[in-house]
């Protein structure tokens, strides 16, 4: 066996047992779970504002983003907990997960928006209720370290979940646009992510937002992914998604060249990026490259490979024109004519 093939192997390992409930529960084929998707956001939907990681440092910029989805017509519940503040956790993992199952388990509840990212939304996956959730499905909002609820509620029960903007920032034309497209006004098909309009002029070209084809080609599957830092420590457990067949989609912040570099071998040794039908990268900002390292271009195009199209700048990530990705809905990626198109609606 080659040491590439014994690696994969291994790294996978720990899945091979838990197959049944981390993939059969949710439907097992390669194609992904069947999706189930929940009911579209409208004027009067009740949301609940939550905080499963970290939290805001005053009260006041909570108070500020219960008001924020307020203005967008919805009645909002605030977690019972969602004041609550441990170090770098908005609470202690049972209050936070508390908050999570007590809005997994109502029936009248539209949506789950959450406050913010940061820390600690994988220390809950274990004690959260997703047999609940299953049976009453509902918008889940949230990125960043949220990476790990979005795609272990898609892995245990099918429902489309959604990568996109917290409560704790305003949301600027571009990302409610994108709001409104994919969770209140739903249609198909719809184009994904793509950069805000630029007029060109002379002496005028886009610089910012730009689009890079790393591998050409055409695939369709159902979109996963997130922040991969999140996306990497999943792997191992029995939440991590099967990427058979999957477009995956990347995007992260703060990270150097080396750090993005190492993650995504981890996953390239894992088999991840051997198994994945597409390959989309969102932003990577702040990525401290000043000194001596390779760019973040090159860390990216490293890690593609013919055959498995790659498209890397759409607008996804720690952005303000941030776009609304679901999880778990069928796509097409065009790395050639670099489009990312949302094949169904991802809300009933």
């Amino acid at each position: 066996m080659e040491r590439r093939d014994l690696l994969r192997a291994a790294a996978l390992l720990p899945l091979a047992g838990l197959a049944a409930s981390s993939f059969g529960a949710a439907g097992g084929s390669p194609e992904g779970p069947t999706a189930l998707r929940p009911r579209r956001l409208a004027p009067g939907s009740r949301v609940a504002l939550l905080a499963p990681a970290s939290n805001l440092e005053e009260d006041v910029a909570i108070e500020a983003s219960a008001e924020l989805l307020r203005s967008l017509g919805y009645e909002v519940t605030l977690g019972a907990h969602l004041f609550r503040r441990n170090q770098y956790l908005a609470g202690t993992d049972e209050e936070r997960a508390a908050d999570l199952n007590a809005a997994f388990r109502d029936p009248d509840l539209d949506g789950i928006v959450c406050l913010r990212g940061g820390y600690g939304a994988a220390r809950l996956l274990p004690l959260l209720d997703f047999d609940a959730l299953r049976r009453a499905p509902k918008v889940i909002l949230g990125y960043s370290d949220i990476t790990a609820i979005l795609n272990a509620v898609y892995s245990k029960t099918g429902l489309i979940t959604f990568h996109g903007p917290i409560a704790a920032t305003n949301l600027s034309p571009y990302a409610l646009e994108a709001f409104d497209a994919v969770l209140t006004t739903p249609g198909a098909p719809l184009d994904l992510a793509a950069p805000p309009p630029f007029e060109a002029g002379r002496g005028q070209v886009r610089r910012e937002h730009r689009l890079q084809t790393f591998q050409p080609g055409v695939a369709e599957g159902v979109l996963v992914g997130g922040n991969l830092s999140l996306i990497a420590s999943l792997v191992g457990t029995p939440y991590l998604p099967d990427f058979r067949r999957k477009i995956l989609f990347l995007e992260d912040v703060y990270e150097a060249p080396y750090s993005i570099d190492r993650m995504l071998t981890q996953l390239w040794l894992a088999g991840v990026l051997d198994e994945i039908a597409g390959l989309v990268f969102g932003k990577f900002t702040d990525a401290d490259d000043s000194n001596n390292t390779f760019s973040v271009e090159t860390v990216l195009r490293a890690r593609t490979k013919p055959g498995t199209p790659c498209l890397r700048g759409l607008m996804i990530g720690h952005i303000d024109d941030q776009a609304v990705v679901p999880v778990g809905a069928r796509v097409r990626l065009d790395a050639t004519a670099q489009r990312l198109t949302l094949l169904e609606a991802a809300v009933a």
